[in-house]
């Protein structure tokens, strides 16, 4: 992964990182508006720790998806190189069978 590569990576979990915190915030405040009873102090704790546990919940999903996407890039990588070696495999005996053929039909020829 080049510098840039990593760069942008870095880029993109920040706005991600950003808009996952809005979500939450906009969440919590949906969620403490109807609470008529809760003090200002009182509903931005409750907001605050709404919009915390919106974000330890997204960060849980996004490890488990990147946990999930390694092993299956480690199952497709297994497969890909079955059918590389399926398939040089076929390529030696198809030219092996060919050598074979033109060794039998060229022999008499070239003797």
């Amino acid at each position: 992964m080049s510098i840039t590569d990593k760069f942008l990576n870095d880029i993109e979990g920040h706005l991600l990182l950003a808009a996952t915190r809005e979500e939450g915030r906009t969440a919590a405040a949906r969620f403490s508006a109807p609470l008529h009873w809760l003090t200002d102090a009182q509903r931005g704790e409750v907001e605050r720790r709404f919009e915390a546990e919106y974000l330890a919940l997204a960060r849980a999903s996004w490890q488990r998806t990147a946990v999930r996407a390694g092993s299956l890039r480690d199952e497709y990588e297994a497969a890909y190189r079955g059918l590389r070696r399926r398939l040089l495999a076929g390529w030696l005996l198809t030219g092996a069978l060919a050598l074979g053929f033109l060794g039998v039909c060229l022999g008499p020829v070239l003797r």
